[in-house]
């Protein structure tokens, strides 16, 4: 991608992007760690220069954090196990991204959107009682307050370390194709067939 002149960035007319891009990379990614850029370090120069200018001209201020966003900021994790849905669903990186259609299948590892999904239909993080291993959480669910449930309600932090640990990633529908509100969603690993 050719550089521009001028600044690219809008709402940043007090920061030099010119100045920016006379900068090192490994100084531009330094200074974005610094400000809390979520994945600094797989950013292009390119990506990391407007990064740095927002935070710089003051974008920074109230925006997303690495840890609103999750150590992969959205993106999906792939490997060997993963599933045809995951690669037929529409990856979420944003609370402001919006489904394409009603009913569309989504998926996410932004903490953020998974925690407002919860939330909006009154979920709480939780595990499966009993399926713990040691210190360490079991089986991942969120507890809808349904009566019968072997659920053991946890803190967001536990529920999000052990989720990035396994390195799930969360499908999901925001509403069924008739514009109903849904609450479906499973954990899955791109590792292992049994999330």
């Amino acid at each position: 991608m050719p550089e521009q002149a001028g600044n690219q960035t809008p709402d940043t007319p007090d920061v030099s992007e010119t100045e920016l891009r006379d900068l090192k990379v490994d100084q531009l990614r330094q200074e974005a760690k610094d400000a809390g850029v979520a994945n600094s370090s797989t950013l292009r120069k390119d990506e990391l220069v407007r990064e740095v200018a927002k935070v710089r001209g003051g974008a920074g201020e109230g925006a997303e954090t690495e840890e609103d966003a999750g150590p992969d900021g959205g993106r999906l994790r792939t490997g060997d196990q993963t599933s045809r849905s995951l690669k037929y669903s529409q990856n979420v990186t944003s609370p402001d991204d919006e489904p394409e259609r009603p009913g569309r299948s989504l998926a996410t590892t932004h903490h953020q959107v998974i925690r407002q999904w919860a939330e909006q239909r009154g979920a709480s993080p939780a595990t499966v009682a009993g399926t713990e291993h040691g210190d360490h959480l079991g089986v991942l669910r969120f507890d809808f307050g349904s009566a019968g449930d072997d659920l053991r309600q946890v803190s967001w932090d536990e529920w999000f370390a052990t989720f990035d640990e396994r390195r799930l990633n969360f499908i999901y529908q925001e509403e069924t194709s008739d514009g109903t509100q849904s609450n479906f969603f499973r954990l899955e690993s791109p590792d292992r067939e049994d999330a």
